[in-house]
């Protein structure tokens, strides 16, 4: 089973290209989700963050996001302590999941793949591009936000010249029909390489 890793800043368009991944038949593990569901249900989490963040970290729903998310945005040192918290967290979960999937790979989403050492963790990468203006775009589109807020989080990613130095496989999002054709290709290509393993 080889382990695919598959990132992109903010707007790129990685759950796309994540969902047609998974029409064809590759198992996808979605990262933020994931996490997301274990701040709610992991008690080693949940301890760790209010004692970082302060009672109104959870309310009665659960995580209080847009309380944490106003704490760390601005506060690098937080954010990366929250991050450190999280993801080692995330990590071990993957890795159980990863272990029961039976297909010649399985894919990890995760938004910041590259920042984290996560890639190391994989066998190959794909990174997802798709110019900044086009980005801004479609989160203004998809989120209640605006457009400092998003420029604030593409500050806090690497920008994609730097990632594109780690990735073995880049996909550039911009028409969807041209992304699919990408996907195919290296769908085949990965298929191929876990068939010579």
């Amino acid at each position: 089973m080889k382990i695919v890793g598959l990132t992109g800043g903010i707007g790129s368009g990685k759950t796309t290209i994540a969902t047609m991944f998974n029409e064809l038949g590759v198992p996808v593990y979605i990262a933020d989700i994931e996490a997301k569901k274990l701040t709610n249900t992991s008690e080693k989490i949940k301890t760790e963050l209010l004692n970082i963040l302060g009672e109104q970290a959870y309310n009665k729903d659960g995580l209080n996001r847009k309380y944490v998310a106003d704490k760390i945005f601005n506060d690098a040192e937080l954010l990366k302590r929250v991050n450190e918290i999280i993801h080692p967290e995330v990590a071990k979960h993957f890795r159980n999941w990863a272990k029961q999937q039976s297909e010649a790979y399985c894919i990890k989403e995760a938004a910041i793949l590259f920042e984290n050492g996560g890639y190391k963790e994989c066998d190959y990468t794909i990174l997802v591009t798709a110019p900044k203006e086009i980005r801004i775009k479609r989160i203004l589109e998809r989120d209640d936000t605006t457009e400092d807020e998003i420029k604030s989080r593409m500050d806090n990613q690497w920008p994609d010249e730097k990632k594109i130095e780690l990735a073995d496989f880049i996909i550039e999002n911009t028409d969807i029909n041209i992304t699919k054709e990408q996907v195919v290709k290296v769908h085949e290509h990965l298929i191929n390489t876990a068939k010579q393993a």
